[in-house]
């Protein structure tokens, strides 16, 4: 029971990532305000979890909604001991050259901004509470592989994860006074909706796109499988937790080594450069025996 006796705000709570750590957070004895638009999913999820969760509607995109979320919080519990900032989506797809300044904008509130006036409002109701004596009170930023290249997403989304690495590193530093940490976990392929939401498809064929998703990440990392909602849940839980109370400013890849480097570094069926050199020597060992 980690989080016993603390409070935990999750944005982006209905589904997916958000999901499974307000599961994993009610579980483990905190008291969860799950907030989404998504108000249907967010109240099934309050109703069903194991735990004491409440959902509380917040659009992320609007400023008042996330400080009227911070407020409840704390008015109903006394304070703020951690938050997730994982409220997201794809955003806009387009690329540099013919992307808008509108949905450029869009993707930024979204995926950046939200990060940034999550903090801003929780901070207040943070400072002081027991968990920060113990290094527990901490934020936690959802990032993503994306930012630490392109070829995972879309531009905008990438350069706003981007920002969310180094917003995480700011703060942390800004608050440190204040005995609250600052970490970020950043999601390879993970089987979620924000895949299959982005697609211009029928909802009836979304189920059958996200299972085809599935299968193609189990192929795309060394890890041989898709990663789920729990794999990022649990290293949320890990920063958030006593156990991380000498980590701040820092960013946990979990991506099944997606990132490890291009597919011939791993996958011995490719075969890489330094594999042919050998084979090439081979080659050379073999001429000169028999000339």
């Amino acid at each position: 029971m980690r989080f016993s006796d603390r409070t935990v705000v999750v944005t982006g709570a209905a589904s997916g990532i958000g999901a499974a750590a307000t599961a994993l957070f009610a579980r483990e004895g905190a008291v969860v305000f799950a907030s989404d638009i998504d108000v249907e999913s967010g109240k099934k999820l309050a109703e069903e979890t194991e735990g004491d969760v409440r959902f509380v509607r917040c659009d992320v995109c609007d400023p008042a909604a996330i400080e009227a979320l911070m407020d409840r919080a704390a008015e109903e519990t006394g304070g703020i001991d951690t938050l997730l900032n994982n409220a997201g989506a794809g955003g806009a797809r387009e690329s540099i050259e013919e992307i808008g300044p509108d949905a450029w904008d869009r993707t930024m509130d979204l995926l950046l901004r939200s990060v940034a006036m999550g903090i801003r409002y929780a901070v207040p109701h943070m400072k002081g509470r027991p968990s920060t004596k113990k290094g527990g009170a901490s934020i936690v930023n959802i990032s993503s592989v994306a930012a630490v290249g392109p070829g995972y997403s879309p531009t905008t989304y990438a350069v706003a994860k981007a920002g969310v690495l180094h917003l995480t590193k700011c703060a942390a530093t800004d608050l440190a006074q204040h005995g609250i940490r600052v970490n970020a976990v950043q999601p390879g392929f993970i089987n979620t909706n924000i895949f299959t939401a982005s697609l211009d498809i029928p909802d009836e064929l979304k189920t059958q796109a996200k299972a085809m998703i599935a299968q193609m990440s189990s192929n795309a990392q060394p890890v041989a499988r898709g990663g789920e909602p729990i794999d990022i849940a649990e290293a949320v839980a890990y920063l958030a937790s006593d156990a991380a109370g000498f980590v701040t400013g820092t960013s946990l890849i979990v991506d099944g080594g997606i990132t490890l480097g291009p597919r011939h570094s791993w996958d011995p069926e490719e075969g890489g450069a330094f594999e042919a050199l050998i084979a090439l020597e081979e080659q050379v060992k073999q001429a000169q025996q028999t000339a």
